[in-house]
């Protein structure tokens, strides 16, 4: 996409160690693999190829995401960009699911139970977050901090996690609470929205992971 202000391009952390395992991460804190730093690196030439830039840049306090965010900046040729950390931008919490395999996870909760914990707007894991209270902690950062330098005409790059994310792209897409469960992004899957000056989406484009 042309260099255009009011632009924020989200981005989901490469792989990690619980990806790699098949394990449910939450507010744990595994490094990326080898193969999450390529992919993380291959985002970032890929925005480059496409002539992006960015004027500021948000993540979470968790390692995969920050140095996800990290690689990108350098294959841009901006590793000293402004970067803002917060926890409201981390993933959900799992709760006692937090370090399970998900295989695991099934056959001591089933797999439908699993699937509406993952998956559902309003489902809460046991100890943990709903993807409806991550919403809650995230939105009002996300229009006070993000939203509202878009607006002002920066653009701003975005790395978080699935689940932030999830509840990100619900705000920005419109999507309902039932057709949330359908909203999947594989790890460095990249997506770049144009803003107007209200808020509202006027132009979305993704890239490949």
């Amino acid at each position: 996409m042309p260099l255009i202000d009011r632009t924020l391009v989200i981005v989901r952390h490469g792989q990690s160690l619980d990806n790699e395992r098949d394990l449910f991460s939450g507010i744990r804190d595994p490094d990326l693999t080898e193969r999450g730093v390529g992919e993380a690196r291959n985002c970032g030439r890929r925005m480059k190829e496409v002539g992006l830039s960015f004027d500021l840049a948000f993540t979470s306090e968790l390692t995969r995401a920050r140095r996800t965010l990290s690689l990108i900046l350098s294959e841009l040729g901006q590793p000293g960009l402004a970067v803002h950390r917060s926890a409201a931008l981390n993933e959900r919490d799992y709760g006692e699911l937090a370090g399970l395999n998900k295989r695991e996870s099934q056959e001591r909760w089933g797999v439908a139970q699993v699937r509406a914990w993952r998956k559902s707007f309003d489902a809460v894991p046991p100890g943990g977050e709903s993807l409806a209270m991550t919403a809650d902690r995230l939105l009002p950062y996300y229009r006070d901090e993000i939203e509202s330098r878009v607006r002002g005409g920066q653009r701003v790059l975005l790395v978080a996690h699935g689940n932030s994310l999830r509840a990100l792209i619900m705000h920005l897409d419109r999507i309902s609470a039932d057709a949330v469960a359908d909203v999947h992004l594989a790890t460095a899957q990249t997506l770049a929205y144009r803003l107007d000056e209200r808020g509202r989406v006027v132009d979305k484009q993704a890239f490949p992971a």
